[in-house]
């Protein structure tokens, strides 16, 4: 794959339509204020009524912080609310679990309607890239080895399968307890919403970049799912979110020049837009709690 040039990267950058940038920007941020909303729904039933100025500044703060460590922010996250709410740590970080649990549910759900829309086209690259049968075993070895450690696991005494066990079925119990919570409908609502503006976040993007238009439905779900596992597993996908895109964007044809710039312009819109906010909200969480509490 040949380099961008920083020049061409700018003609990108200086050629590029703002105004649908600010609405992709407005869009991410209606999806986190959300994800803060949606929060105060799983700690009212454990009896916290959590204001949600602190939770929207938390979620900030988490995002923010996730650009050092990766998942550090969840902890960060839960420790503002333990230190401004008095919601016990265990107790909030089990609600993270459990909504993370729900955002994989709609992942993989993406993932499938994806798979379902574009299966020729994916089953065919797959052919052209991999020997089916080689594919097949090496499927079938997983499995095997896949239940032989579930057997383990689920009749083992010892510490580690006991902690295994332990921890999948907390898993599943926080899947379960989104159904039983009073307000599990609104819940469910909030994390449908959440993921149709990181969707149309990324679509509504692609319109400032010129070159990307027309762009398919499976191109903007592909390089959806591909970006999304670039921030997964990088400190927000520093670095690797434009060569994401590129990667899932080329699958379809489009060129390497505008499916760069589109990663670099769409990752550094919503990394300001957390730079900006998560910075106010560590900046005016101390204030914010010291004043509400004087009154």
């Amino acid at each position: 794959m040949s380099k961008v040039s920083i020049d061409e990267l700018l003609v990108y950058f200086k050629n590029a339509n703002y105004w649908w940038i600010l609405l992709g920007a407005i869009l991410g941020l209606l999806s986190h204020l959300s994800r803060a909303y949606r929060w105060l729904f799983m700690l009212e039933p454990m009896g916290y009524h959590v204001k949600l100025s602190n939770s929207v500044m938390a979620v900030f703060a988490a995002y923010l912080i996730n650009y050092t460590i990766p998942r550090a922010g969840e902890v960060a996250r839960v420790s503002v609310i333990t230190t401004y709410e008095g919601v016990p740590f265990d107790k909030g970080f089990g609600t993270v679990v459990a909504e993370r649990i729900a955002d994989l549910i709609i992942m993989l759900s993406i993932i499938l309607v994806t798979l379902f829309l574009q299966f020729d086209f994916i089953f065919d690259f797959f052919l052209s890239k991999f020997d089916l049968s080689k594919v097949i075993i090496a499927m079938v070895g997983l499995s095997i080895l896949g239940l032989a450690f579930l057997i383990y696991i689920r009749k083992s005494h010892s510490v580690l399968a006991v902690k295994i066990r332990t921890f999948v079925l907390g898993l599943i119990e926080g899947v379960f307890s989104i159904f039983k919570m009073k307000k599990k409908w609104p819940f469910i609502a909030h994390t449908l919403f959440i993921w149709a503006m990181y969707v149309l976040m990324f679509y509504i993007t692609t319109f400032a970049i010129e070159g990307l238009q027309p762009i398919a439905l499976g191109a903007i779900l592909v390089g959806f799912i591909s970006a999304s596992f670039s921030i997964a597993a990088t400190n927000g996908g520093i670095g690797s979110y434009p060569v994401a895109v590129y990667a899932a964007f080329s699958l379809f044809g489009i060129a390497q020049g505008p499916s760069i710039a589109f990663g670099w312009i769409m990752w550094s819109s919503q990394t300001l837009l957390i730079i900006v906010c998560g910075g106010l909200s560590l900046l005016f969480l101390p204030v914010f709690n010291r004043k509400f509490n004087l009154k």
